[in-house]
């Protein structure tokens, strides 16, 4: 077989028309924007403190009227959803430990056994389902005429595992009629209503739409809200700092290689790394994570739509040596690509070599397995194979949307709490980060299959389940959508078995909730535009 000269490679770079992927709608934008004064925040920072320890005294107080199920529950809830409970860890574990320990259920209420039930099972509790059959009737359902006990009810059924009938009949049973009920009073659902449970919702996303709905709360605690109100704001403040130093390492890497081929998404992957770590004390791994995932954007870009076969294997043999010695048969553009990504990994594994992290060996591995993974779709893209079932297409792509690879460079970037065992145990694909996986690739393939369909690209998993199964687009989306459910259910059972110390875990958990988050409609990383609001409400408009 011929095989092309590097002049003609060269050439057909030339010739080829990058996909016309939407610009970046932020540009420079963090270069130059200033949410506050350094005056302001240290002002914020001292309100902030006086109003967390005031907040701390509400919680001990409840802690210690031991009695007051309800307000201890809705305390915790609250402070969650308001993003604020990162502050008091200890305090809210204290808190859940107690009521667990209390075998009675707490309440023989069925919307405070619902939260009850929803935040133990949050906090990796293993409280049984069995808690709810007190509540059913005759014909074994369980039922409410008050919507805000329906609704606790529905998010917390979420949180169900494999074989849980009574949860399993509680969503089935009562989605209708909490639907029929916010019809028949003219009530509008609360936003993830039907689309999400509130399990599944990323966190500093649900913050800023709390806040705005406990301000009009006849019952708000007015230090709570001052000190959610404050600390969205510190933390806003951080990320914008964040993301300026992104935006200068961005605008150098470009300058350096031609990107025309690629997704402009470093703002949006910030976004989304804050899902999986949001406090403020892992700015460095939301900074390196960024950093990864533009690495990792920027290849599925490459492999997936630009660069010729020849070109994906003298590039990914150049990855696996990781020597820019070996990158003389590459075209200009891959050159300058790959030594960056090379420049920038050794800066990030000396950064954190300075920081005694005893992982650092693996930050060159998670790259290198990333151009891999991508590297197979090209091999499989053109044999034009369609895998004869979703479980086969799920074992190979899976592994390519380097969700392990995230997972496991934030557990390395969190630190001291991640073990050598705990990056191993992430390694060998558990159900909670495959899981995460699934959640993602799932969801991507539904909102972008008809897009896709028009692009010469791997075999959809829709195209895939309708050779399966012999159904329509519809009917095999449909199917799809059960699987992701399915995969909750699997993602809840790791997480309450508790084989890795909750931090970890959670952080799995986060993954899962943004890729459900940016897959749930649409293709918002691709197209997004779609996440323009979202993302100045998180960095640009303080509350």
């Amino acid at each position: 077989m011929a095989t092309s000269s590097p002049v003609a490679l060269i050439s057909q770079v030339q010739q080829r028309k990058p996909r016309p992927y939407t610009p970046s709608p932020w540009g420079d934008f963090f270069l130059h924007h200033i949410p506050c004064t350094p005056s302001q925040l240290f002002s914020m920072k001292e309100k902030a403190q006086i109003n967390k320890e005031e907040v701390r005294q509400v919680i001990l107080e409840t802690l210690a009227s031991s009695s007051l199920v309800e307000k201890m529950m809705e305390l915790v809830d609250r402070l969650q959803r308001l993003g604020v409970d990162y502050h008091y860890k200890k305090e809210i574990n204290d808190l859940l430990c107690y009521d667990y320990n209390d075998k009675d259920g707490g309440s023989s209420n069925l919307y405070i056994t619902s939260l009850r039930f929803y935040l133990l099972r949050k906090h990796g509790y293993g409280v049984s389902s069995d808690v709810f059959e007190k509540f059913r009737d005759e014909q074994g359902n369980i039922s409410s005429d008050a919507t805000s006990c329906l609704l606790m009810l529905y998010d917390a059924t979420h949180l169900r595992t494999h074989g849980e009938e009574i949860l399993d009949n509680i969503i089935t049973f009562n989605k209708s009629h909490l639907q029929s009920l916010l019809l028949e009073n003219l009530e509008p659902g609360p936003v993830h209503f039907g689309d999400t449970s509130w399990f599944r919702w990323v966190s500093r996303v649900e913050a800023r739409r709390y806040i705005s709905v406990y301000e009009k709360k006849a019952t708000r605690d007015a230090t709570i809200l001052e000190l959610a109100k404050l600390d969205y704001n510190i933390l806003q403040a951080i990320y914008y700092d964040e993301l300026k130093e992104l935006t200068v390492w961005w605008k150098d890497f470009q300058s350096q290689t031609d990107l025309s081929f690629a997704r402009d998404r470093m703002v949006e992957l910030h976004f989304w790394m804050l899902g999986v770590v949001y406090e403020p004390y892992y700015s460095y791994s939301r900074i390196t994570m960024t950093k990864f995932t533009v690495f990792a954007s920027l290849l599925d870009d490459l492999y997936d739509n630009y660069s010729t076969t020849m070109e994906s294997t003298t590039f990914t043999t150049a990855m696996q040596r990781w020597d820019e010695q070996t990158t003389e048969q590459l075209p200009a553009y891959l050159k300058a690509l790959f030594i960056n990504i090379l420049n920038t990994t050794n800066k990030i594994e000396k950064e954190l070599k300075l920081m005694k992290n005893k992982l650092v060996d693996l930050i060159k591995r998670l790259v290198i397995e990333t151009a891999k993974f991508y590297h197979a779709e090209v091999e499989w893209r053109d044999k034009h194979y369609i895998p004869t079932s979703v479980e086969e297409h799920l074992q190979i792509s899976t592994r390519s949307s380097v969700c392990t690879q995230i997972t496991n460079l934030a557990l390395i970037s969190l630190g001291e709490v991640t073990t050598r065992e705990d990056v191993d145990w992430a390694l060998t694909f558990p159900k909670i980060i495959r899981g995460a996986c699934i959640v993602g690739q799932v969801g991507k393939y539904i909102v972008s299959h008809e897009r896709e369909q028009t692009l010469d690209h791997v075999a959809s998993m829709v195209q895939t389940c309708m050779k399966e199964y012999g159904v329509t687009v519809e009917e095999a989306n449909e199917k799809l959508r059960i699987i992701i459910e399915e995969t909750w259910m699997d993602i809840v059972e790791d997480y309450l078995q508790q084989k890795r110390p909750m931090v970890l875990l959670e952080t799995a958990v986060n993954i899962a909730r943004t890729m459900d988050f940016m897959y749930k409609h649409e293709d918002a990383f691709t197209l997004s535009f779609s996440l323009k609001d979202v993302i100045a409400s998180m960095y640009v408009n303080s509350v």
